[in-house]
């Protein structure tokens, strides 16, 4: 598996001669899995025209700012969010230069400004250019904000001269953008997450349910695979494609999803429940579907175990890890079931937000730890699990080398 697969790609192309190899790096990044949106310069479209690269992304290319079109499907603010990460190749001395001075006079610009995505860029300009005092300065700004810079390599150029400053060809640059998902945070780790919904049946055709599509936490298995660790995937009914290298368990009910919890769970390092257990199920299951008779219907409910609360009480327990979709409260209520659950740290979301989290490509979270928390912004649901994983990494990583707070010296009971 290429670690861009499903991975989405703003490649931004500015006036530069070789804005050429940048339709061949559209079809590599292709290949490799990603999904690529282009972003063009008016300078960019005097070298190649925006058709090639409609053709070869199969999407609308960018170009203006003020694109009214553009504006009511994706303005700049969409595509920052909907990004993965930010290639912009050709990176010319021009455009080097507006970024590291924080300029937003084009879409491009805008975009980077707007992008919590990681922004990488390819340097290609004439020799000279490249080893002047400015352009090293600005190379210096961009590498301590931690924009990724891709070469350049060096040898002839199209002026004629020989030197540093051509673009790295499109396979170096594939192989440079699949290793920014490579984190290695979690390497050597073993790590169950739950994902999606629980189904709780009423008879043989009704069940009750709740509107969580899975992605958040599919998203985070592959974050995690991404970190290096070994990842058990333990899913409720969901409509999506298994990532790679990941071992997956299908359940149905909360019942299902314990009993595959608690099986899998001896061995791992990290417990990550992202999957929203339906609190309740029917006291009774009919075994025939049940006739519409009367005005109303009563079902008993009873209460479903808490499955993270049990692997939190659990003698050895692994690093764990809650959500909490609230609809109010969302800090006081998190921060209860942080304490109530003996958590580690948990994930709060807010599902009345629109286009956040149910059924949405986005998300925002606002993560508790003891004595701490931080808040992850609206970005795609892809960005917030890589920044989530991180994160949990961190802090695993700190209690490990931590002696726990409840356990006391073995001098102390002599």
């Amino acid at each position: 598996m290429s670690s861009l697969t499903n991975k989405r790609i703003i490649l931004g192309v500015t006036g530069g001669i070789a804005a050429y190899k940048s339709a061949d790096l559209v079809r590599r990044l292709r290949e490799a899995g990603a999904e690529v949106r282009v972003v063009m310069t008016r300078a960019a479209c005097e070298f190649v025209g925006a058709l090639t690269f409609q053709a070869l992304s199969g999407h609308k290319v960018h170009i203006d700012l003020l694109d009214a079109d553009s504006e009511a499907a994706m303005s700049h603010i969409e595509l920052a969010r909907w990004a993965d990460a930010v290639l912009i190749a050709p990176a010319t001395a021009n455009t080097l230069a507006k970024i590291a001075q924080g300029l937003a006079n084009d879409l491009l610009a805008t975009l980077c400004l707007a992008t919590r995505a990681p922004l990488c860029v390819a340097p290609a300009m004439n020799h000279v250019m490249w080893m002047d005092a400015n352009t090293r300065a600005n190379i210096l700004l961009l590498r301590q904000r931690g924009v990724r810079i891709f070469g350049p390599a060096s040898g002839a150029q199209a002026c004629g001269e020989t030197g540093e400053g051509r673009m790295l060809e499109p396979l170096q640059l594939v192989e440079q953008m699949a290793q920014i998902f490579q984190s290695g945070a979690l390497q050597g780790c073993n790590v169950l997450i739950t994902a999606g919904p629980t189904l709780e049946a009423i008879d043989p055709v009704r069940f009750i349910g709740n509107r969580s599509s899975g992605k958040m936490g599919f998203a985070l298995a592959t974050a995690a695979i991404e970190a290096g660790a070994q990842v058990t995937l333990v899913s409720g009914p969901v409509a999506l494609a298994t990532p790679d290298r990941i071992t997956r368990i299908d359940v149905e009910s909360a019942a299902d999803m314990q009993q595959a919890v608690m099986q899998q769970i001896p061995d791992k390092d990290i417990f990550i429940a992202c999957a929203a257990v339906a609190d309740y199920r029917p006291a009774q299951v009919q075994t025939q579907k049940i006739k519409k008779s009367g005005s109303a219907l009563k079902i008993e409910l009873v209460k479903n175990p808490d499955i993270l609360a049990g692997v939190a009480a659990l003698d050895s327990p692994p690093f764990c890890v809650g959500f909490a979709a609230e609809t109010e409260h969302l800090a006081q209520h998190a921060q209860q079931k942080l304490v109530a659950k003996k958590l580690q740290m948990i994930a709060a979301n807010d599902v009345t937000k629109q286009d956040s989290g149910f059924n949405s490509e986005y998300n925002a979270l606002h993560v508790f730890w003891p004595g701490g928390d931080m808040q992850l912004e609206t970005a795609s649901k892809s960005q917030i699990a890589r920044q989530l994983v991180l994160l949990i990494a961190q802090h695993y990583k700190e209690r490990r080398t931590q002696k726990k707070p409840h356990e006391k010296n073995p001098a102390e009971n002599s």
